[in-house]
């Protein structure tokens, strides 16, 4: 929730910012960010609460996909998802 619900954007030069883990740098530019409608908190739980509805159903029909955890350095990350195309880990049965 936290990771979602504190992106911000600036209009004027399209950057990205999070109110937490990137700030923007300057006051100026903090004033004119925007949130975008879908990054409020009201928003984000109703797709929580779609995916778990449906996420039984997800598994299944993904039977061959991986869980990442995402809140890792995307270097970690890509790299993860690198060895588990090009060399899969083994599988619990």
């Amino acid at each position: 929730m936290e990771r979602l619900s504190q992106r911000r954007l600036d209009p004027v030069t399209g950057e990205r910012y999070h109110t937490t883990f990137r700030p923007a740098p300057s006051l100026k530019i903090q004033a004119r960010l925007m949130q975008n409608p879908k990054d409020k908190e009201e928003n984000i739980e109703r797709r929580l609460e779609a995916y778990y509805r449906n996420v039984k159903d997800l598994e299944e029909f993904y039977e061959d996909a991986f869980y990442i955890n995402a809140d890792q350095d995307p270097r970690v990350i890509f790299e993860f998802i690198e060895s588990c195309i090009i060399k899969p880990l083994p599988r619990k049965s």
